[in-house]
């Protein structure tokens, strides 16, 4: 979803070949709308792609589409164990504006815990409008349980960015964990909750104070 503004490498490493489209219903106070998201990671022999195109339909009176956002990453194989290189591009429009160009580049580490394998990205972030350069960390998860009937799966990220108002910079955090239930090899029911501080904004484009909670109730089709 969008609220991975962030955005998620997403690189699931689990995953030889994936394409999926997601729908969500958000339903969290003021912020009542269909949210969707396609997405592809495919691998080679080079390294990997992963992209992905967000939309949310909160416009006034159609409910059509009130903000667009996509992430794309590509990552090199290096010659040391678990290590790639890689390099990203974020953009996206909403009603009160343009959401900003932000490049991204930085190494890859495949961190393989046993029980969970995360992918840990340490990244360059050159955003369209900063003062200075800034960092940027993000790792993915990917669970299956129950012989794969039930997925746990999301991401996490964490990057520093300009300060509205101030010389100073601010720490942005944001989760999305989820929880599919895959009825067939191509339907799955699920949740996500996005979890973030000074992430979400409102219809003017301002940040909301404190730490945001947004569940969504959602389909997802794998292709």
């Amino acid at each position: 979803m969008f609220h991975k503004i962030v955005s998620l490498t997403l690189i699931l490493s689990t995953f030889t070949t994936a394409q999926n489209f997601q729908l969500h219903y958000e339903a969290s106070g003021d912020r009542e709308f269909f949210v969707t998201t396609l997405e592809m990671f495919k691998p080679d022999q080079y390294g990997s792609t992963f992209w992905f195109v967000d939309m949310e339909y909160a416009a006034p009176g159609v409910r059509g589409v009130s903000l667009s956002y996509w992430e794309i990453a590509r990552a090199f194989t290096l010659p040391i164990n678990n290590l790639s290189a890689t390099v990203q591009y974020n953009d996206g429009v909403a009603d009160f504006g343009s959401l900003g160009q932000a490049w991204l580049a930085g190494i890859n580490y495949y961190l393989d815990l046993g029980f969970v394998a995360l992918p840990v990205d340490i990244l360059y972030r050159a955003a369209q409008g900063a003062d200075s350069p800034d960092f940027q960390l993000t790792t993915t998860w990917f669970v299956p349980l129950m012989d794969g009937n039930i997925e746990f799966s999301g991401f996490f990220d964490l990057w520093s960015q300009d300060e509205m108002g101030s010389d100073e910079k601010q720490i942005v955090i944001l989760g999305e964990p989820q929880i599919w239930y895959n009825a067939n090899e191509h339907l799955s029911i699920g949740t996500e909750v996005e979890i973030s501080n000074n992430f979400v904004v409102d219809g003017m484009g301002n940040l909301k104070e404190g730490v945001q909670a947004l569940p969504t109730i959602g389909l997802r089709w794998t292709f």
